[in-house]
């Protein structure tokens, strides 16, 4: 065997968050159906205890980065914040699914547990790989998990109805990806992106070369599909809004996360040097990706069907900076993810609350008076609601105020005006949220909310936490995020 391929303790070490999530899932599944109904409350406890070991080794893997297994696997600052994410977002959507669960079906959902560890495993995978075949066997693992987590609730039509859509739509954009990464192959002989972006810069294959262009294209198409950008968003509203409410929050904040780490890596290495000829497309879809979610989102009644809509307004958001193609909006877009994605699980952990069990209060109307009834969590949910619109002292204002800035700072005026009057439209249908439940009583015959456990509190304090930190503290996260950026080209 080559020496190349004989993996070092270095190499362990840096691969050790994914072998971990890997093995410890593994182990679930294979414990759970010889555990007592009773005790499947505790593969939450676990999977939480892997997501929190898998943090550590995260950050014990940074202190020595550099790449793995002959150039697959990169560990660098952007690497590590990405990994952090996952796994810190992961961590919150376990406790928001405890009571859910017990809800929902008794305490029968052990095997859930360990399919949100393998979709972080897949995601950390994404977020590391330094090659297009590891990147699709990342995105792979994640998004399996995450077909079956949609549908998880099997008496549920809604949440068979969402799996089914997001398993079909979602196979189907995975196809075009693969044929993209087929096409890099056959033009340069490697689906590693330093290869790949050799091969460019080398004049070996012609920059402008039709098919080359192609391949970026399929690529691009699969991207698109994964982080819910118009025209590939349409299976975003109806899995969202079947899905469980937990599982709705976490796929729309870390899969989408990973999808955009994936981006970023591609766009900023390997098709770096076809920044010209990405930035129209790029420059299109974020447009059409802020109308169409925002525009939406204003005629729904439905609040995780409105989320889902603001989703995609937001994914347009990031493609603005993604737009920009420069070391900053790779800073901003990894900023606005970190915001985001605390925000969306809150805000979805919220909802969980409200809604009840069957998921029956999960109109807008249905939070009217909640400020009477649930006075703190009405004020966590607000917190949340400012921030999605980009109130300042909350990590969604530091979000937008640094992809736009990104963006002018690359000569994207109209890009950023039109982001502008999008954020505007915006803050009509989160405001409209806030009118409900404050400004109207609730309706009699109102059943009063669950004392939520200590579980969800711990995920609506930390998420507001968090979403409030980045909002006055910003410089830490941001000074990170632009280091990292510099790592990735």
């Amino acid at each position: 065997m080559p020496t190349s391929f004989i993996p070092t303790s270095a190499d362990l070490m840096r691969l050790s968050p994914d072998l971990l999530l890997t093995v410890g899932g593994t182990l679930m599944m294979v414990v759970e159906p010889l555990t007592g109904a009773g005790r499947k409350a505790r593969m939450a406890v676990i999977a939480a205890l892997l997501m929190a070991g898998a943090i550590v080794l995260s950050l014990l893997a940074y202190i020595d980065p550099g790449s793995s297994f002959s150039g697959m696997l990169v560990v660098d600052g952007f690497s590590t914040f990405f990994r952090v994410l996952f796994y810190g977002c992961g961590l919150l959507t376990v406790l928001a699914s405890i009571d859910y669960f017990k809800r929902e079906r008794g305490e029968e959902s052990g095997e859930y547990y360990a399919l949100m560890v393998f979709s972080l495993a897949g995601q950390s995978l994404m977020a590391s790989a330094n090659e297009l075949v590891l990147l699709f066997i990342g995105l792979e693992i994640s998004s399996i998990s995450g077909y079956i987590m949609a549908g998880y609730v099997r008496d549920d039509r809604r949440n068979n109805e969402s799996a089914l859509k997001y398993f079909l739509l979602g196979s189907f954009a995975t196809a075009f990806m693969l044929y993209g990464v087929a096409w890099i192959y056959g033009l340069t002989g490697s689906t590693n992106l330093d290869t790949v972006r050799r091969a460019i810069l080398g004049g070996t294959l012609d920059q402008s070369h039709s098919m080359l262009m192609i391949a970026t294209v399929l690529i691009f198409i699969g991207l698109a599909f994964k982080v819910a950008a118009a025209p590939f968003h349409t299976w975003a509203p109806d899995v969202y809004q079947g899905a469980p409410s937990p599982v709705s929050g976490f796929l729309s904040s870390v899969p989408k996360a990973a999808a955009f780490a994936m981006m970023l890596r591609i766009a900023a290495s390997a098709f770096h040097p076809m920044r010209a000829q990405w930035e129209p497309l790029l420059w299109a879809t974020a447009l059409a990706t802020m109308i169409v979610g925002n525009f939406a989102a204003l005629r729904q009644s439905n609040i995780k069907r409105m989320l889902a809509y603001s989703s995609i307004a937001h994914a347009g958001y990031m493609l603005v900076a993604v737009t920009a193609q420069s070391e900053i909006g790779v800073a901003a877009t990894m900023f606005y993810l970190a915001a985001y994605a605390l925000m969306t699980v809150g805000v979805f952990a919220a909802v969980t609350l409200v809604a009840s069990k069957g998921e029956r209060f999960v109109e807008i109307e249905d939070f009217a008076g909640l400020s009477q009834r649930h006075p703190s969590l009405a004020l966590i949910l607000a917190v949340f609601l400012f921030s999605l619109v980009g109130i300042p002292l909350t990590g969604g204002f530091f979000a937008k105020f640094y992809v736009f800035k990104a963006a002018l700072d690359a000569n994207l005026t109209w890009l950023t005006i039109l982001g502008l009057l999008n954020s505007a439209v915006a803050a009509f249908y989160y405001l409209r949220v806030l009118v409900v439940m404050y400004m109207k009583p609730a309706p009699e015959g109102t059943e009063s909310l669950e004392a939520p456990s200590m579980a969800i509190r711990v995920t609506l304090l930390a998420s507001a936490a968090g979403t409030l930190y980045l909002g006055i503290f910003p410089s830490a996260v941001l000074d990170f995020a632009g280091k990292a950026a510099q790592l990735v080209r």
